[in-house]
């Protein structure tokens, strides 16, 4: 499943501490057009909503636009913010440090954790 695809590659992007973009992680998956990019977004949303639900940083922080100052799209913002876990401008600072808080926490706990696709250290 498409899902649990990108779940581990953002996983494995953690652990180089560095986000990739919506076209590259759409490369390394192997899909082709039309609508590579919203197949991809639609799965990090889902991705989005399982994090939270589980209460683990947000893998798609790591999925970053070149377009949007090497930042998620106002879209993981516009989601964070239904989810309850962002308030603020997605074109705001606000907007900036929430990715850089949350951009931390992914990269601590995946990049140092070895938490799995199934699961972080933290799941007892």
């Amino acid at each position: 499943m498409l899902n649990e695809r990108i779940r581990e590659l953002l996983i494995d992007q953690a652990r180089t501490g560095r986000p990739i973009t919506y076209k590259e992680l759409a490369s390394r998956l192997g899909l082709v057009p039309p609508q590579t990019i919203h197949r991809v977004t639609q799965a990090l949303e889902t991705l989005m909503a399982e994090d939270v639900a589980a209460a683990r940083p947000l893998l798609a922080t790591l999925c970053v636009s070149r377009s949007n100052t090497n930042m998620p799209a106002r879209g993981f913002f516009a989601l964070a913010e239904t989810l309850g876990v962002f308030s603020g401008d997605p074109d705001g600072p606000q907007a900036r440090a929430f990715y850089d808080q949350e951009l931390q926490r992914v990269l601590t706990f995946y990049g140092r954790s070895g938490a799995s696709a199934g699961g972080g250290a933290d799941d007892g």
